[in-house]
Order: structure tokens, then C-alpha cells, then sequence
């Protein structure tokens, strides 16, 4: 069944930065590549890809959907393969506040996640609301499980089951800049996500790029990618860190 449920959400993916819902567009898809490649006396080989797709189902609906994959290797053995699918269904996202309904999945190979599920709902509210720069913060409430390969983590209160379950609250800050008449355009996306029951289970997640359009439709981009989570198997790192280069290329 899990299977059946990931192919579903990473299908969008198949047919396509970071995209804005509010727009007026009815359909739109980014997809950006970045890495980082070394051969010699080391081998590395890190890539990150990314899909972005939002479309109008009807007339005051917006669906969004973002996948993002990450993949590093050292002397040509596996360190991380994790996958991630943001999945947004917003109503009347032209207005100032709107709300909305989420789910995402996801699988982390070094952090030993086999697979975690989310759902939930809340809403957005625009800072700021223009053309060529845009500020959302929003709040949303969810239910969350996570099955990982351990039963033993770095925080002993959670060690006997592989199965993590929680209601969780989280804070969402995204934001798009073009700066010098759209020669460099920054964007982020961050969320900072505590469980509601276990003060101890918290994760944050902050995505920060900088595009430098070659063509309307083709960009070159800088990435960095920062993410921690407070519950990992024992002698896991809590935070990981993602440095990349590559390209960005939009339907729009």
C-alpha cells in the first residue's frame, strides 16, 4: 500500500525552483538539478533534483506538489538516497489569507526512515504580495508516522518500538526576491516543525538558493540545503548539510 500511495504523489513530478500558488497561471513546473562531482585520489558524487508543479483543478483551487531527491556517494559507496514529496491543496490562494490541506512523504537511507507520512491542515498569510517579490508564513496542524529500521535511538524515552507516531504543529516561512531587474533572484523555503506531545521530537528544515537567469526559461543556481530532526537512531548526527550547483529550468 505504501508503495501504491508514493507512486501517486511523485507521478506530478514525471510530467514537469520553488513556485508560488497565488500566481495567476493555471499551470506551472520547475525542475532544477544540482551537484557536485570529484574523481581522483577522492571519489564524491553528490546530486539533488527537484520538481515543482502546481495546477488549477477548479476555478478557486491551486494544487501543488514538490519532490525533491538527494543522493551522495564516497569511494562509489551509497551515504544518503532520501526522498521527500511536499503535497499543497489550497482555496482562494489570490486572497491575502487562505487556507489549506497537506501530506507529504518520505524515505532517508542513513537516517534508516523507511518510510514517514503526514497529513494535515492549516493556513497561509502573505507578508508580502507582489510581482517580483512575495513573503508567506503560514501554520499548520498534522498527524505523523515514521517507520524506521532501529528500534534504538539517540534519546532513550522513544527506544522499543520502530514506529513513531506524533501530532505535530509547524511554522512555514517561504519567500522569492529578484534583485538587480531579475539578473539574480533568491528564494527560501524553511519550516521549523516540534511534535505537540514530545518536547523532545522536533525537526527544522531550511532550503535557500540563488538563481541566475541565462535564458527566460533556463537559470544557474546555488543551493544549500540545511536539515535536523532531534530523534535519530543512536549514534546518528542530527543535522545535515547540502551544498550544490547546477540549473533550473521553468515552463514559465
Amino acid at each position: 500500500m505504501k508503495k501504491y500511495l508514493l507512486f501517486f504523489l511523485v507521478f506530478p513530478s514525471l510530467i514537469s525552483g520553488q513556485i508560488n500558488e497565488s500566481d495567476s497561471l493555471n499551470i506551472k513546473a520547475n525542475l532544477s538539478l544540482t551537484g557536485l562531482w570529484q574523481d581522483g585520489n577522492v571519489e564524491t558524487l553528490i546530486f539533488r533534483g527537484r520538481t515543482d508543479f502546481s495546477v488549477k483543478p477548479w476555478k478557486k483551487w491551486v494544487y501543488k506538489n514538490t519532490n525533491s531527491y538527494v543522493y551522495q556517494e564516497f569511494g562509489k559507496e551509497k551515504a544518503d538516497s532520501d526522498f521527500l514529496s511536499l503535497n499543497f491543496l489550497y482555496f482562494n490562494p489570490e486572497q491575502r489569507l487562505y487556507p489549506q490541506v497537506l501530506g507529504f512523504v518520505s524515505t532517508n537511507f542513513r537516517r534508516e526512515i523507511e518510510f514517514r507520512y503526514l497529513f494535515g491542515a492549516g493556513a497561509t498569510y502573505q507578508i508580502i504580495k507582489q510581482k517580483k517579490h512575495w513573503l508567506k508564513a503560514s501554520l499548520t496542524f498534522e498527524y505523523e508516522e515514521t517507520d524506521f529500521k532501529s528500534s534504538v535511538f539517540n534519546n532513550a524515552d522513544f527506544n522499543g518500538s520502530k514506529t513513531i507516531n506524533t501530532f505535530r504543529g509547524t511554522l512555514w516561512v517561504s519567500g522569492k526576491y529578484e534583485l538587480f531587474k531579475k539578473k539574480v533572484v533568491l528564494k527560501h523555503e524553511s519550516y521549523f516543525q516540534p511534535s505537540l506531545s514530545q518536547s523532545d521530537n522536533y525537526r527544522w528544515r531550511a532550503d535557500l538558493s540563488a538563481e541566475f537567469p541565462l535564458w527566460k526559461f533556463l537559470s544557474f543556481k546555488i543551493n544549500y540545503l540545511q536539515m535536523y530532526e532531534s530523534i535519530v537512531i543512536q549514534d546518528q548526527k542530527e543535522e545535515d548539510q547540502f551544498l550544490t550547483f547546477g540549473f533550473t529550468l521553468k515552463s514559465f
